[in-house]
Parts: C-alpha cells; structure tokens; sequence
C-alpha cells in the first residue's frame, strides 16, 4: 500500500479507497457551482461530508470547469479561507486547497489544511513549487492540456498514458528537487482536464501502470464528469449512479483516493462491492 504524508498524517488506502469529498464554495462550478457559496453553506455541507464517511475535503474558490473565468487571489482568499478556518476547528478531519495560486496554497496551510491539490501541476503559478516545499503539506499534482479556458478545444495525444505520465514525472522530479519528498506526494491523471471521453477511460484503465511506475498515490477525479453523458446519455443531475459505477471500477483498478461529490452512496456502494470480492 502506497502511503501520502500530509504534514503530521500519514493517509493510505485501506481495503477502498480514500474518499476526497468536494467542496466548491463557488457560484459557478459544472455541478454543484452557487450551492455552497457561503461560510454557513460551505461549513454545514462540509460536515455534512464528514458525517457521510469522507476521508479528505477538498476546498476549493475558483471553478476550474472548461470555459471558466478566472479569479483573482484576493477573491479566492475570501471565499475559501473562512471556511478553511471554520473546519479546522470543528473537525480534524485532513483539509486540502484546492488551488493554482501560492498565495491560497499558503494562507490555507496557515488556515490549517494540511494537502495543496494544484490542478496544473505546478505550473500556473511560480511560486507554488517554493510554498508547497516550505509547507509540508501532501502534494497532489494534477495533469491539465491548457488551460480551464481551452483545454477542451480539440485535445490530442499520440498516447495519452505514455504524455500525461511523462507530465507527471516532469513534475514530480520538480518537486523532489525543491526538496519535497516522493511521500508527500499524490498523482491525478487529470479526468476532464484536455482530454476526450474515451481518453479519460484509457486513463482510468491505467491507473496500475501510473502507480507501480511513479510509486506514488493516485487520485481520480471523475464524479459527475462529461465523460459519462456519451456512456449513459444522462444530464450532469443524472451522473450520480454512473459515477458510483465507476468508481467501484476504479477501486477494482488501484486508485487510492476518488474526489466525489456523493461520499455517502459512494462509500455504500465501495464497502459493498469489497464485502464480495473475491
């Protein structure tokens, strides 16, 4: 079993998946965006989260669905570090900032998350590298073609595993280099990040391939995702049991963390599924 440090925790994959539970306190994320947009609405579903089995919330103030606008730092900063602090005190449940900029990454650390899950990498923000080396945070480096604004104009690969694993190293040898240890940090193939559909399933089906060649934690991040329109034809408020379906796929195939929105059906259907496995 592969291990993530995450300043003084230590997460690993029990017999399912760690479950990433999300929340966007935004207006305007693909799914849930204008929900959640308030400390008291963020909080309460948050626990609500917590209460449901997750492992991990996942904060994030900037929807990163194709075609968003950006934010500015200080926005961002207004809507997740409240609730950053609000949940720190009320749960000991591991906090992770979800974010592209350094100056989130490290007021959200000080805030008390303890994971900093950069959906580029690293690569949007220069700084980030630096904060998350002197944080200790876990590390979760993401896959993305573009960006959110283009990153579903046409995306092409010669060989999608072969391209997005080479990105990740690139990163990963970046982050050992600035002195973040290899235990501090977590992969995402990037689902929905510049990739068709049936990309995303070539990478999800390669999910031992990424661990045993990176030695690293994998995170997927497939809940609600476009992908499952073309293999169920559902509207996005009709993905919720095609993605409890694939995620008892991607537990079967090694992930060690799923980032969903629906943690109590998808903990049900994982803890059933592992009750008669073989």
């Amino acid at each position: 079993m592969l291990s993530w440090q995450a300043r003084n925790r230590t997460l690993q994959r029990g017999e399912i998946p760690l479950l990433m539970g999300i929340v966007n306190v935004t207006p305007d994320s693909f799914s849930d965006g204008g929900q959640y947009n308030s400390l008291t609405s963020a909080v309460d579903h948050a626990l609500s989260l917590i209460e449901a089995g997750a492992d991990i919330l996942d904060i994030g103030g900037e929807s990163t669905r194709p075609g968003a606008t950006p934010v500015s730092v200080q926005e961002e900063l207004d809507r997740t570090i409240p609730v950053v602090e609000a949940l720190a005190k009320r749960s000991d449940v591991p906090l992770s900032i979800d974010t592209t900029k350094a100056e989130v990454a490290r007021q959200a650390v000080a805030a008390g998350a303890s994971i900093i899950n950069d959906i580029s990498g690293m690569t949007f923000d220069v700084q980030m590298v630096d904060v998350a080396s002197r944080s200790q945070a876990g590390i979760c480096l993401m896959h993305i073609k573009g960006t959110p604004q283009t990153m579903q104009q046409d995306p092409h690969y010669d060989n999608v595993v072969r391209e997005v694993s080479d990105f990740l190293a690139a990163r990963i040898q970046v982050c050992v280099a600035a002195g973040i240890s290899r235990e501090r940090i977590c992969i995402d193939p990037g689902i929905g990040f510049g990739k068709t559909a049936d990309h995303n399933l070539t990478l999800m089906k390669s999910i031992p391939f990424l661990r045993q060649t990176h030695h690293c934690p994998v995170l997927i991040g497939h809940s609600r995702k476009r992908f499952l329109s073309k293999i169920l034809g559902r509207a996005v408020e009709e993905r919720t049991a095609g993605t409890i379906g694939v995620s008892v796929a991607l537990a079967e195939n090694g992930a060690d963390l799923l980032r969903v929105h629906d943690v109590r059906a998808t903990r049900d259907a994982l803890i059933a599924w592992k009750a008669v496995r073989l």
